[in-house]
């Protein structure tokens, strides 16, 4: 069971965006990358095409690294690590911090 899933509520831990929090879009564990909504943004050029005749300049989201990402704990809203616990018969993940159960 993974500790970060898709749609959890995370804080940047280190970085140029440190402190702000975003909602994971996409996980890559091969690169150990995570997309997360609003963090990490760049401008890329973008030359002109059919569908964007006048090119310019879009906004692209990139990865942080999975060890610059905690989860938001529910109850205090720090950041908080995940352990797996055993709740009758099925794996759950638990906030450290407060012992709450994440969804």
């Amino acid at each position: 069971m993974q500790k970060l899933k898709v749609n959890d509520e995370v804080i940047i831990l280190a970085g140029k965006d440190a402190g702000k929090k975003g909602k994971v879009k996409k996980i890559n564990a091969k690169k150990k990358l995570v997309m997360v909504e609003g963090v990490n943004v760049f401008k890329k050029a973008v030359k002109p095409t059919q569908e964007n005749p006048n090119g310019g300049f879009a906004d692209i989201e990139k990865g942080v690294h999975l060890s610059n990402v905690a989860v938001v704990s529910p109850k205090t809203g720090g950041p908080t690590r995940v352990r797996i616990e055993n709740k009758d018969g099925k794996k759950v993940r638990v906030a450290t911090k407060c012992g709450s159960e994440l969804k």
